[in-house]
């Protein structure tokens, strides 16, 4: 008996020391159902539902929303259809810390992480080469406790991948040098792996009526459609601001990144918002789905080009608001002389101004007459005073008034609507006399898809046959716009 009894106790002893370390859920049952039966089943009805663009190219990262499944699963679902299948062999999550303020990076270092699903396993040799990168790189237990912006993803990557393995990575405070230690450590331990791929957790903006959220999320979209991180940052440094995306400092932390593992394009596959599954449209959150990729031409996508810097885009907007100002008060055009090549080329642009968020007044030229920086001078008055669904803006209204410019790049003749892409290209449809415009950013602020988006455009705004752009009745112009405002600035 004695024996018998020290063989159970050392088998005992034995499980107890090799028991797998476990992360359990902890918005199972709040974000996403916890009967793994109802949740495999929403999460493959939403990725079969998906109707992503493809891309041509190897994909390695995507950006999925962190929201309830009910708000966002069907976004998130557009990303991961389109790497469903494919040979990656870990994915790597990146995600917003909540609930627990550090600096640096948090890496989850357990053996795997738990959901309805099942377990998945925790890559531990990246895990380790990561802790290992830098000190700033660590474990805490305390982000983990509560946050969901990363388990969100892990049910999707777990009916997507099937039998790939995780890692977890939190972000800390927003800092410029955290995006830039994310970026280091990434290239440093993935250069080379082709079965990895980055899963950036970010929602968009928080909190806004759904029209202010459409234009908002469409400057904050446009900017991250132009591949250009460092930009990126100084755009989203504004902590305070409801603008920004929840998980910026992953977005461009992981952008970074993704370029120095090969990506050259981005493509935005879907964009919604809460309102568009719960109706309410007094109080939503945006959410959108990308895929970076590296394409076989290693040219970006047409219309990916910066047609302005950062200072030329900063000079626009102060162009436009001391002539409002100036306008408004003493009902006098000012005199520029802008030297910079750039200012000074012809260039179509609009001028929109935003009071508490709603339409105050927008007038714009399609195609440049003279230097671009006179065309924001007069457009600047026009939409001030001369907008005709408006009464002039009063010198009251000055200090609550934002200015947004929309420049336009030349216009473009194509004969295949399908090189048309959603939320990049503004459309101009024409039949003899008869014309009508959208620009780029309806597509966002609609939720349009394609056939909708020139159906209205011909129908509303051009006076045709809906369906005359399908049958070759019309001409199509398509042209990019490069969006500012001052909120983003």
């Amino acid at each position: 008996m004695g024996r018998v009894a020290f063989v159970v106790l050392l088998l005992l002893f034995s499980n107890i020391a090799y028991a797998e370390d476990v992360q359990k859920p902890v918005v199972a049952g709040y974000f996403y159902p916890k009967d793994k039966a109802r949740l495999e089943k929403m999460v493959d009805g939403f990725i079969e539902r998906a109707e992503p663009e493809a891309v041509e190219g190897d994909i390695i990262s995507i950006i999925a929303p962190h929201a309830g499944y009910e708000y966002s699963g069907h976004v998130a679902s557009y990303a991961f259809k389109l790497i469903k299948d494919k040979p990656y062999k870990t994915a790597v999550i990146i995600a917003p810390s909540h609930h627990y303020g550090f600096e640096g990076l948090a890496v989850l270092n357990k053996d795997s992480y738990l959901t309805p699903l099942g377990r998945v396993a925790i890559d531990k040799e990246i895990t380790k080469k990561l802790l290992d990168f830098d000190k700033r790189i660590d474990y805490y237990m305390q982000p983990f406790l509560k946050e969901h912006a990363a388990e969100v993803e892990i049910p999707f990557v777990q009916r997507a991948l099937k039998g790939a393995k995780i890692v977890v990575i939190l972000t800390g405070l927003p800092s410029y040098d955290t995006c830039t230690l994310l970026r280091d450590s990434l290239t440093k331990v993935l250069r080379g792996r082709k079965d990895v791929i980055l899963i950036t957790s970010s929602d968009m903006s928080h909190y806004y009526p759904e029209t202010t959220a459409r234009r908002v999320d469409s400057t904050t979209l446009a900017n991250i459609r132009r591949l250009d991180p460092e930009a990126l940052f100084l755009k989203l440094s504004d902590t305070s601001s409801n603008d920004r995306p929840c998980g910026s400092t992953g977005i461009v932390g992981a952008m970074m990144a993704a370029k120095n593992l090969g990506a050259n394009n981005i493509k935005l596959l879907k964009y919604a918002t809460s309102g568009d599954t719960t109706g309410d449209m007094s109080r939503v959150v945006g959410y959108s789905a990308w895929v970076m990729y590296k394409s076989s031409t290693q040219k970006l996508e047409r219309g990916m080009e910066e047609l302005l810097n950062l200072s030329q885009r900063r000079r626009l907007l102060e162009i436009a608001r001391s002539t409002i100002e100036t306008y408004v008060k003493e009902r006098k055009a000012l005199d520029f002389k802008e030297e910079d090549e750039a200012l000074n080329k012809e260039m179509g642009a609009f001028v929109t101004i935003n009071k508490h968020g709603s339409l105050r007044g927008c007038i714009g030229n399609m195609i440049g007459k003279g230097p671009l920086y006179l065309t924001i001078r007069d457009m600047a008055i026009s939409a001030a005073t001369q907008d005709p669904r408006f009464p002039a803006v009063t010198k009251d209204e000055l200090k609550d008034i934002d200015i947004e410019i929309s420049v336009l790049s030349p216009l473009e003749r194509i004969d295949d609507p399908n090189e048309i892409i959603m939320g990049k290209h503004g459309v101009i449809v024409q039949k003899g006399f008869r014309s009508g415009v959208y620009l780029p950013q309806v597509a966002t602020e609609t939720g349009w898809n394609k056939n909708e988006f020139m159906n209205s455009l011909c129908a509303h705004k051009a006076g045709l046959p809906a369906d005359s752009w399908k049958k070759g009745e019309c001409d199509i112009l398509i042209f990019t716009a490069e969006v500012f405002g001052e909120k983003q600035e």
